[in-house]
């Protein structure tokens, strides 16, 4: 019997600590993990000089709330702002928290109410943010949803360019897709969206929950595509695991955000703030990004070569250490099969092996991972066909 609500699909791993790229189970087997928490611990497990920042915070104080200045969370602030090139930080508890606050921001700022979303498109679970995400599943059985958000087809200019008008507050979007699949935008469907909004004066949101804080080789993976939001959103790989997220926003949009017009309790809560400093001032100095962002090139490398002419395996796409490969077989039956073999790894969109490991992972634990995958698809895949 569990005293949990049965919310997820639980594996059969259950870890009993984690270090670097590895998690040991309770059992003692090791397995190499590429899923990073989903995209959180973006140092590896247990990362020092993390540990070593909260540690230092755990001794001075863990909650005074909001209404005191707190120079660490002005610290952690201008990182992003010097990383993102906009100007004011808000701090969240999560990706959810984030978008939300992400789409009440717009919404006062602009005085329009409607949000612009696309298919496929992961925003969170809570009203607003499941309100944005354009995939059904997530949304059966809650009622009727929030009003005032519409579903664009992904890489559609011209679905775009009819729907958006001077009623438009926001268009929020991932540039690449990530629980839809790891689909990246086209650079010219980006280019139309950025223009459409300065020609409407809605807003650009970029959701960077999954995609920020180096996980496609830059800090943020707007970056690649010469975007300038008024609004970005990040959590995930921020804390190293510790609960944050954040609103990184214009300079303009500070009145909207005035006293008393948003707020959270734990929101910045220094134990996660000072994951967050150690984590960014590690990830955003630029050796450590060209280092990632070359074993990103490895790992891609490495599967299209040994895993691209296999049968079943239709696709390699993705960014960085933000990788997809599509499949024909089924997607839980190989997840299963490679945990047994001692590599983690997640599903995304319709069979989709999503592969999120740590930004500094080794050219060995990459061969280590390549290795399983190919010995794992080549039994899987040509038993189905």
């Amino acid at each position: 019997m569990s005293y949990l609500f049965p919310t997820y699909k639980r594996w059969e791993v259950e870890p009993a600590h984690a270090k670097g790229s590895y998690i040991t189970g309770v059992d003692g087997k090791v397995y190499l993990d590429f899923t990073s928490g989903i995209g959180v611990c973006n140092l590896g497990h247990c990362h020092p000089e993390v540990e070593q920042a909260v540690v230092e915070q755990l001794k001075k104080f863990w909650h005074v709330s909001n209404l005191f200045p707190q120079s660490i969370q002005e610290k952690a602030a201008k990182l992003l702002v010097e990383a993102s090139g906009l100007d004011l930080v808000f701090f969240a508890n999560s990706g959810a928290e984030a978008n939300e606050a992400a789409i009440k921001l717009a919404r006062k700022a602009t005085g329009r109410s409607k949000v612009i979303s696309f298919t496929n498109s992961f925003h969170g679970r809570t009203f607003g943010s499941m309100a944005a995400t354009g995939q059904d599943k997530i949304k059966q059985g809650f009622g009727p949803m929030l009003e005032t958000f519409t579903h664009l087809p992904f890489n559609d200019t011209e679905s775009l360019l009819q729907e958006i008008g001077k009623d438009t507050a926001a268009v929020i979007l991932e540039v690449i897709q990530g629980e839809g699949g790891i689909h990246a935008a086209d650079v010219d469907f980006l280019a139309n969206i950025q223009k459409a909004c300065k020609e409407t004066g809605a807003l650009v949101i970029i959701d960077e929950i999954q995609t920020g804080v180096g996980r496609t080789g830059k800090p943020f993976a707007f970056q690649h595509f010469n975007l300038k939001p008024d609004i970005i959103t990040v959590a995930k790989g921020l804390g190293s695991g510790f609960p944050i997220g954040a609103v990184i926003g214009k300079g303009n949009l500070q009145d909207a955000f005035g006293p008393g017009s948003h707020g959270s309790t734990f929101g910045g809560n220094p134990m996660a703030v000072s994951a967050a400093i150690a984590t960014m001032e590690l990830i955003f100095e630029g050796a450590f990004l060209n280092e990632s962002a070359s074993m990103g090139e490895y790992l891609f490398e490495q599967i299209t070569t040994k895993l691209g002419e296999l049968d079943g395996v239709k696709e390699v796409r993705g960014l960085g250490l933000m990788l997809g490969i599509e499949i024909s077989a089924n997607i839980a039956e190989v997840l299963s099969t490679l945990r047994s073999k001692g590599l983690i790894a997640l599903p995304a969109g319709e069979n989709v092996i999503r592969l999120l490991p740590p930004l500094n992972i080794t050219k060995a634990e990459v061969d280590q991972a390549v290795d399983l995958l190919e010995k794992t698809l080549s039994h899987i895949t040509s038993a189905t066909v």
